[in-house]
């Protein structure tokens, strides 16, 4: 059966800047990510300014409506976060978490590539987290105007102007499913160091690049 036409892929008004996560299930990974990375931005911005970006994450396969799970749920306790994932419930990549995003974050290369296969007209916005993160941190954020949201997009076209220029590296971000709770952790320990990166380059401190 043919797939429904998609929704249209335009990046999203001038208000907001919108990252969507993705990864498998939407259980581990992905979830993390998107607390995390919502987390640092209101600590380094405030509530107010931080609300214009809007993170979400979703699976290519998602365990649908289901909890984060308990392991990496766990992880998240340093930050106090690990109650706030308690209410988090895991959604399906579709027509309707993708409409007007401006960023696409695979968990692995193989999730990026997931994303592109069904949505094509995302390759010009679409990374591995710590690739994304790589990209970022060796372009020249000096460029970038102090406006949030307009920095955001130009991150995107930044890296994307960067990818090539640099050496490859691994930029899996392994599935702790299934594995012990030293998987949750380092998965998650990866998925910080990502995030961090990106989100002083996004929000960078008065007087520092990062």
């Amino acid at each position: 059966m043919a797939r429904p036409p998609h929704v249209p892929t335009q990046p999203g008004p001038d208000d907001r800047l919108r990252v969507l996560v993705v990864c498998t299930g939407n259980i581990c990974r992905s979830p993390a990510a998107e607390l995390l990375m919502r987390n640092l931005l209101v600590g380094r911005l405030g509530g107010r300014e931080a609300a214009r970006v809007q993170i979400s994450s979703a699976g290519v396969a998602a365990v649908v409506n289901g909890p984060m799970h308990p392991l990496s749920r766990a992880q998240l306790a340093p930050w106090g976060l690990d109650a706030r994932a308690e209410t988090f419930r895991a959604r399906q990549l579709d027509d309707r978490t993708v409409a007007g995003v401006d960023l696409v974050l695979g968990a692995n290369v193989r999730h990026r590539s997931t994303v592109l296969e069904r949505y094509p007209h995302l390759l010009d916005r679409t990374f591995a987290l710590r690739e994304f993160a790589r990209l970022v941190a060796a372009a020249d954020t000096t460029v970038l105007p102090p406006d949030l949201v307009k920095r955001g997009r130009g991150l995107v076209d930044l890296a994307r102007a960067t990818r090539g220029t640099i050496p490859p590296a691994d930029d899996t971000v392994p599935d702790p499913m299934g594995g012990p709770e030293s998987a949750h952790h380092d998965a998650v320990r990866l998925i910080f160091a990502a995030v961090h990166g990106i989100v002083g380059e996004l929000a960078p401190r008065v007087g520092t690049r990062v």
